[in-house]
């Protein structure tokens, strides 16, 4: 991530700022431009969206987004996947998908890019935690790891591709991003 202002700004004067690719996230009055993604990255969140899309958004349990930004407590940020509750998604007057969504997500997840801060990121993912986010993830592409965080418990950690991994919008439904990745299954 790289800091791109030394100016501190409101979370208000942020947002008028126009988008930058790749995206800018708002922390602690301070502008910081994630990474560009590169391959397994951008390999993992596809499949990853994709396969969660298929099981929960045609249920109507939830929904998951790439790169959507969400801006609460304080702060404005774009998690690598951002999954929502079905009635938590903000809606439009028409009843549509809202362009701004002011709640933290129900799951965060973050895939690590090859220069990027693991500390940085868990801070972002530990802060969701703090302001409802029922569980987050931080994929490790390059050790195929993943962390699991949930509020006030203890960090699990899973390094074995057949994994499954909790999710929290299914309790009962364990996944692994590996093996989506590598299988498209």
């Amino acid at each position: 991530m790289v800091k791109l202002s030394t100016k501190a700004l409101t979370l208000e004067e942020f947002l008028e700022l126009p988008e930058t690719k790749p995206a800018s996230e708002f922390v602690d009055g301070q502008i910081i431009q994630k990474p560009m993604p590169q391959g397994k990255h951008s390999a993992i969140q596809g499949e990853f969206v994709a396969f969660v899309n298929a099981g929960l958004k045609s249920q109507r349990i939830a929904r998951a987004f790439p790169e959507l930004r969400c801006t609460f407590g304080g702060r404005s940020t774009v998690p690598d996947v951002a999954v929502l509750a079905w009635n938590r998604i903000p809606r439009d007057g028409n009843g549509e998908i809202a362009n701004a969504f002011a709640i933290a997500p129900d799951w965060t997840i973050e895939i690590l890019s090859p220069d990027q801060s693991q500390t940085r990121v868990t801070k972002n993912i530990l802060y969701c935690l703090r302001h409802g986010t029922q569980m987050g993830w931080l994929i490790d592409p390059d050790e195929q790891t993943v962390f699991v965080h949930r509020p006030k418990q203890e960090t699990e950690v899973f390094d074995q591709p057949e994994d499954a991994y909790p999710c929290p919008l299914l309790p009962a439904i364990y996944l692994s991003p590996f093996r989506i990745y590598l299988t498209g299954f």
